[in-house]
């Protein structure tokens, strides 16, 4: 290499942080380009961590085998130019994903989807490590110290790329974005490096980074499939008929979330709604000014319905993404003018405060899909609802799970310690032959009045007696969900792996 490449290009520990940041960036990105197809579960960050930490380490291999024989910036700038293109291929998500067929087990896709779209970029940015260091060791006295350094500016470029993409990049850009902006970096540095070779092969790489360049924006790979994308969705909606009516649904990454008429605000599609519709009419029958506290705002269709008939009632949104509330603003039919107020905030948080108000319902609706956010299953978490509740209050939640119902076992075993009585109603009555089913449960301190109900109820007609929840507990082993151990990840991982992508909607 020139001497003046050595001087002004040659900064090893600064291409190492380079590296590892893009190699973190592209690590987080992974799990919120793969959601909107395969959701997000343990199953998806095991297999993503797996597939990337085994790139990682095949390139750290490869790299030292190259660097022992053809250790040159020429070589570095080849595998960032190789990593660049690896990195635009992850754009093609749309189309690799149509050929990964929908009878494959949803752990197989997952694999699958994961390697071919993030061990190569992996691998490549791996092999920058050893390549580099071997270039660093000039004097073998100092190889200790000049390997601790650039192992240091590794780990360091590893921190600030999480921290970036956690925090900033996301949120501003999106991630295909931000995987673009990636794949940029790589072929920038990448051109750099190879700045002391010939002028044909620099220009080369400039004519295949603007040919591929070209072929990303034609594709339409940057635009991506989400209405909008948050920190914690893709947010899509679409619009499509429901019983020959139009509806526009709410996808939050793959799960069909609601159901919403425009034209309509009392339209409820899903069972589980009917169910909150009965038992908000029983409570309107007892309270004159009924006060409503609802856990996750989803397409806010259900807070909509209680504005219509109850209009005197004074609602209250717990919703952690402002992206989803933006969204039923501005396509859901929420009304600018709107009664309900909004509060873009975790739910723990806003529990874990002095009740300023006490709640007639509330209601949770803030799982989603698989992905059960553990820290609102909890008797600590059932704890502070009882203390925003009144005396003769209802908190009403509904939760997925397979025939297996080891979470269902242990979330009523849980909110049985801090409610005197606990319902539980299936949303389908073959529940038991079903890979997955919606559950409605019921904590209350005041046991409900069945006879109050429509003889027809939904409700009712399949409210489970508590002698049959006492059996459903004795079936299997039951542990009490805390902060200190809820393992529902682990609880609802046989139902995840057994269901097959193509399930998309609950009941």
């Amino acid at each position: 290499m020139s001497e003046l490449t050595h001087t002004r290009l040659w900064r090893p520990n600064l291409i190492v942080f380079i590296s590892s940041a893009c190699t973190m960036i592209v690590e987080l990105v992974a799990g919120r380009i793969i959601a909107p197809y395969v959701g997000v579960s343990l199953y998806t960050w095991t297999s993503i961590i797996g597939v990337v930490l085994a790139g990682i380490s095949l390139g750290n291999y490869s790299g030292g085998k190259l660097a022992d024989r053809w250790a040159s910036l020429r070589l570095l700038g080849g595998i960032y130019l190789l990593a660049g293109l690896s990195c635009l291929s992850i754009l093609a998500m749309n189309q690799l994903s149509d050929l990964v067929p929908n009878s494959w087990p949803i752990v197989v896709k997952i694999l699958v989807l994961a390697t071919a779209l993030f061990f190569a970029p992996s691998a490549f940015l791996g092999m920058v490590s050893p390549i580099v260091a071997k270039l660093a060791v000039r004097d073998l006295a100092e190889t200790g110290s000049t390997v601790g350094k650039i192992y240091a500016a590794g780990a360091a470029g590893s921190i600030v790329g999480t921290f970036a993409t956690g925090f900033v990049l996301i949120s501003w850009f999106g991630t295909r974005a931000i995987v673009w902006g990636v794949a940029f970096v790589l072929f920038a540095l990448g051109s750099l490096l190879l700045l002391s070779s010939r002028r044909r092969l620099l220009f080369l790489t400039a004519l295949i980074v603007a040919t591929v360049s070209a072929l990303t924006i034609r594709t339409g790979w940057l635009r991506g499939i989400c209405t909008l994308e948050t920190n914690y969705f893709c947010i899509k909606v679409e619009e499509r008929e429901q019983d020959g009516k139009p509806v526009r649904v709410l996808i939050l990454d793959r799960l069909v979330h609601s159901f919403t008429s425009l034209d309509d605000p009392t339209v409820l599609v899903y069972i589980y709604e009917q169910m909150y519709a009965e038992a908000t009419a029983y409570q309107a029958k007892r309270q004159d000014d009924m006060r409503a506290l609802f856990i996750g705002g989803g397409g806010y269709t259900f807070p909509r319905y209680m504005e219509a008939l109850y209009p005197d009632s004074e609602l209250d949104v717990i919703e952690i993404d402002p992206g989803v509330t933006q969204v039923a603003y501005e396509k859901l039919g929420l009304s600018r003018d709107t009664s309900i107020v909004t509060y873009n905030q975790d739910a723990r948080l806003f529990v874990e405060q002095s009740p300023s108000q006490v709640y007639h319902l509330i209601l949770g609706d803030a799982f989603n899909d698989y992905s059960v956010p553990y820290h609102l299953t909890t008797r600590e978490f059932n704890e502070r609802v009882r203390a925003w509740l009144a005396d003769d209050g209802l908190y009403i939640v509904n939760i997925i799970d397979g025939p297996s119902g080891d979470f269902l076992r242990a979330y009523i075993y849980t909110m049985r310690q801090t409610f005197r009585h606990v319902y539980l109603a299936p949303t389908i009555e073959s529940w038991r032959r079903a890979p997955r089913s919606t559950f409605v449960i019921i904590g209350t301190d005041v046991p409900l009045d069945l006879g109050a109900f429509k003889a027809n109820s939904y409700l009712t007609g399949r409210l489970m007696s508590e002698q049959e929840v006492d059996a459903l507990l004795a079936e299997g082993k039951v542990e009490t969900l805390t902060d200190y151990y809820a393992p529902v990840d682990q609880m609802l991982a046989p139902v995840f792996r057994d269901q097959m992508s193509n399930a998309s909607s609950e009941d």
